[in-house]
């Protein structure tokens, strides 16, 4: 894992990877900068997002909090279409490369989802969690960490504590703003 951050406003790829490391999503991203939380990295509306067989382009604004523990990723929206304003990825071993405008991620499945609305917050994909779970043969221990980990990012994210809040993430979404960046060309990270 490598200390060296880019500049706020370098552009930069987040990368997850299964289990398995096989490829998943591929995100162009911005560098935004670090708080008590961890580092942000922002994805203005437009920038391309892909992974075998999908891709997309975002919708709406959005920042993702990278913290130094690794296992998850928080992405908060801003006036995306479908009301999805938190969006967490469980995830292991989410690091800086030692190439400064690359984070690596796997991601493990389950992921925690605010909504506005009547719907609300819930726990995603558990039987994606279940299938890989066998299919991957994810270690009993990390298995557990995780069970744990989305529960607990599920109750803080319903009582919006910091930084699963509106407050953190508007601050960094602001200044993902200020940069009125444009859709840019795939990089080739």
């Amino acid at each position: 894992m490598s200390d060296a951050r880019p500049e706020p406003g370098s552009e930069m790829v987040f990368q997850w990877r299964k289990w398995d490391e096989s490829p998943h999503w591929r995100h162009e991203c911005v560098y935004l900068g670090s708080d008590e939380w961890g580092d942000w990295i922002g994805q203005p509306a437009g920038w391309h997002s892909a992974r075998p067989g999908a891709e997309f382009h975002a919708e709406a604004p959005n920042v993702t909090l990278v913290p130094a523990s690794g296992d998850f990723a928080l992405t908060v929206n801003r006036d995306h279409p479908t009301g999805m304003r938190i969006y967490i990825d469980l995830g292991w071993d989410i690091r800086w490369s030692e190439d400064p405008l690359l984070v690596t991620g796997i991601d493990m499945d389950l992921d925690v989802v605010r909504v506005q609305g009547q719907r609300g917050t819930w726990v995603d994909d558990r039987d994606e969690w279940a299938e890989h779970s066998i299919r991957y043969g994810y270690p009993a221990d990390v298995m557990t960490r995780l069970e744990a980990l989305t529960l607990d990012l599920e109750e803080r994210v319903r009582a919006q504590r910091p930084p699963f809040d509106d407050v953190v993430p508007d601050r960094w979404l602001d200044r993902l703003e200020a940069l009125a960046l444009t859709p840019t060309p795939k990089l080739d990270l």
